[in-house]
């Protein structure tokens, strides 16, 4: 049976391979990687297949996905395309030929890794693989995690909806634009609100709170708040009003951490993640 093909064995493909576990999927899950050491974690984590040659892993490919480092792309797709084609490389006899797409039956491929283009990855390939990228976040790991799609043009309607299906299993999926996909990223991140959390815990704890009772406070702040909104048909200015009585405690706090710079500061945070992004994307 054909199976689904991680090339590159790190932090968010072992994500993704515990929220799959979890959601009880059941095709085949190969994991390729330059490391050992990640290949044999993987396996004993979660009984996935492993596959040290590339060329093995990408034969049993229906579904790859390239889940390297952004600044590995390029190199990895040069690796792909050198692999043994009928008719090029000599081939060595303990390596399955490549059984390589054509036109009328292409390669399915979703690129994990931020910043690169759809362009630049069509381009390492050819017209032989229909490309996605996708943005999951690490809380796909409790099946809790965003993932943002986007497809390249003239993307199969139905491997559209198998790729979403797949992301689907470990959270729920927002489909954006790509001209609009940094954005996103940089916005959406689950670090945010770790990192809300940490800085929230620790001025409490500054104010007297244990590590413990700090943590409980902060994360109802954040997360007991944000689920209500969620879930419910009140609007966020709604629920800021209901939240913060004028001249009082909550409405005394957001107005001086506003005249601190919070939207400021959070903004140019958001920028400086979205020129890292282009940065990436010029190589």
């Amino acid at each position: 049976m054909k199976a689904t093909v991680f090339l590159g064995g790190g932090r968010i493909t072992s994500a993704l391979i515990a929220g799959l576990k979890l959601a009880a999927y059941r095709r085949p899950i190969i994991v390729h990687d330059h490391n050992p050491g990640k290949l044999r974690e993987l396996k004993r984590r979660y009984a996935v297949q492993t596959e040290p040659d590339l060329q093995r892993a990408i034969a049993r490919a229906e579904l790859l996905i390239i889940a390297v480092r952004p600044d590995s792309v390029r190199q990895l797709l040069n690796d792909i395309a050198r692999l043994d084609r009928p008719g090029l490389n000599k081939r060595r006899l303990d390596r399955p030929r490549l059984d390589y797409p054509s036109e009328a039956r292409p390669l399915t491929a979703v690129s994990l890794a931020a910043g690169i283009p759809l362009a630049t990855l069509r381009a390492g390939l050819g017209k032989f693989v229909r490309w996605a990228r996708a943005m999951p976040s690490p809380a796909c790991r409790s099946r809790h995690g965003l993932t943002a799609l986007t497809f390249e043009h003239r993307f199969p309607a139905a491997q559209r909806r198998r790729v979403a299906q797949l992301f689907r299993l470990v959270g729920p999926v927002a489909e954006i634009p790509e001209s609009k996909f940094d954005a996103f990223t940089v916005t959406y991140s689950s670090s945010h609100g770790y990192h809300a959390l940490a800085a929230l815990a620790g001025a409490a704890e500054n104010l007297g709170l244990d590590r413990t009772s700090a943590l409980i406070a902060a994360s109802h702040a954040l997360a007991d708040g944000i689920l209500a909104w969620r879930e419910g048909r009140v609007s966020l200015d709604a629920l800021l009003h209901e939240a913060a009585t004028p001249g009082g405690i909550a409405a005394t706090v957001m107005s001086k951490m506003d005249e601190a710079g919070y939207q400021r500061i959070i903004q140019r945070g958001l920028r400086a993640g979205l020129a890292r992004a282009r940065k990436i994307r010029k190589g």
